[in-house]
């Protein structure tokens, strides 16, 4: 390979992607942050109803400031989500490319798709806010039909989506690459127990009840592993001493 290919190749020293390691680390704890936040909110008050129109929107009148607080965190985590997908996705590219890129793509794909519905059990939706308004204003019949819209949309917010199996998806994947030694074997054993429950817990979510918190547990473990193994390689790869290696070998295959 000649000195001008050589300027072009897409190969890029680890140094060049401490910058996104980092981001992917804080965007890990914020992701945690922002899912003990509405666990806390929860012992304040207690959680929305399930079923039921009116018992739902008068439970958002009566609590909407901690409704709004728990809508913005489920939601918003999925922004640092998709934050961390992306970091995963290159920092594990050399250990296997394909699965990476897969991981990445599905964990990625899945909170855009998540953050774009704007809902998230149980029960939170910016639509129900919004009927919650026009309920409190509203009389006689019009309650009535703002209380079927509510029962309605709580029903589709609080059914299975397959949004959250993409993501339990993604994470299984990529924690299959952890598990062979890239960056941490603990966030890989982790991550592969998080993503094969998550799988099953997401499926069938309606019908296992509290066991699915257990799903909620493991995520918040996996997202700590991961934001730790994540620092660690953006100080290596800022100090210029990690990937140097695997880049010359890169870069010694194009030649060839």
């Amino acid at each position: 390979m000649d000195q001008s290919s050589a300027g072009t190749s897409p190969l890029r020293p680890e140094r060049e992607w401490a910058a996104l390691y980092r981001a992917g680390a804080v965007a890990s704890f914020i992701y945690v942050a922002m899912m003990l936040a509405p666990l806390a909110l929860m012992i304040v008050a207690p959680l929305p109803p399930m079923d039921g129109g009116a018992a739902i929107l008068d439970y958002v009148n009566a609590h909407r400031g901690i409704y709004v607080a728990e809508l913005v965190c489920f939601v918003g985590l999925c922004i640092p989500a998709i934050a961390m997908f992306l970091a995963l996705g290159v920092a594990l590219r050399s250990a296997s490319p394909s699965l990476a890129l897969l991981g990445s793509a599905l964990g990625i794909s899945s909170e855009v798709a998540a953050f774009a519905i704007g809902s998230s059990p149980p029960s939170l939706s910016w639509g129900l806010v919004e009927l919650a308004t026009r309920y409190a204003k509203g009389v006689g019949p019009a309650r009535d039909a703002f209380a079927a819209g509510a029962e309605a949309l709580a029903a589709n917010v609080n059914a299975v989506s397959l949004v959250g199996v993409l993501t339990a998806m993604g994470i299984l994947i990529i924690s299959l690459i952890f598990a062979k030694g890239a960056l941490g074997r603990v966030a890989g054993v982790i991550g592969i127990i998080t993503g094969a429950s998550g799988l099953f817990l997401e499926a069938f979510r309606p019908y296992v009840g509290a066991v699915y918190s257990i799903y909620g547990l493991l995520l918040l473990a996996w997202s700590v592993a991961v934001g730790i193994c994540l620092a660690r390689k953006a100080r290596i790869a800022a100090s210029g001493s990690a990937g140097t290696v695997g880049w010359l070998a890169g870069a010694r295959r194009l030649k060839e």
